[in-house]
């Protein structure tokens, strides 16, 4: 008897156990994504100029989450090194600084990946993430004709390309439509 007993707890200890379990596997999963080449691929910005110490710029694009999300690094690749180079994301609507985080690209022509405590994101809301170097890609169509905004890769809606001249943390208000210079990114995950 005792031991028909111990067998019954042991199979209910085993069954609560694949249950509680098995709830955790029905909790969704997302990747994580990075937008980037998604969008050189929309864009056609396929030929590329390296500008080296062609004068400091802060630029970069506006986008919008399309579900709700958080960033959990920065990517950037540069044709030249620099060891502190200032990214900042940005609440769009505001125009305020939302994170501002310093990489070092120590090798040419080599991503980097930085690693931030999670920024949550909003879906429907735009954003913006800029870089301030005097170093980049500068990516255009063959023919410099310019993309066809909005961009959508993946959960993320690039919405315009922005900049401005000189090395303070201002946000951009020019825009332009025939390239992009960069090549900065971020990697997101879908949270919901």
């Amino acid at each position: 008897m005792k031991t028909l007993k111990t067998i019954f707890s042991l199979l209910t200890i085993a069954v609560f156990t694949i249950s509680c379990s098995s709830d955790d596997d029905n909790t969704p999963k997302f990747k994580t994504e990075n937008p980037l080449e998604a969008y050189y691929t929309q864009t056609g910005f396929t030929t590329s100029t390296n500008f080296i110490d062609a004068g400091n710029y802060e630029f970069g694009l506006v986008f919008t989450p399309t579900v709700k999300g958080k960033i959990k690094a920065i990517t950037l690749k540069l044709p030249a090194s620099n060891p502190a180079v200032r990214v900042t994301i940005w609440d769009y609507t505001e125009k305020i600084v939302l994170r501002s985080e310093t990489l070092n690209v120590a090798a040419v022509d080599v991503q980097v990946s930085k690693e931030i405590s999670e920024l949550a994101l909003e879906k429907n809301k735009k954003y913006m993430i800029t870089m301030n170097s005097n170093d980049w890609y500068n990516k255009s169509k063959a023919d410099n004709s310019g993309a066809n905004y909005p961009i959508t890769a993946g959960n993320i809606r690039f919405e315009e390309y922005r900049w401005l001249s000189g090395t303070a943390q201002t946000f951009p208000t020019n825009v332009s439509v025939t390239y992009n210079a960069g090549d900065l990114s971020f990697d997101f995950q879908q949270t919901e």
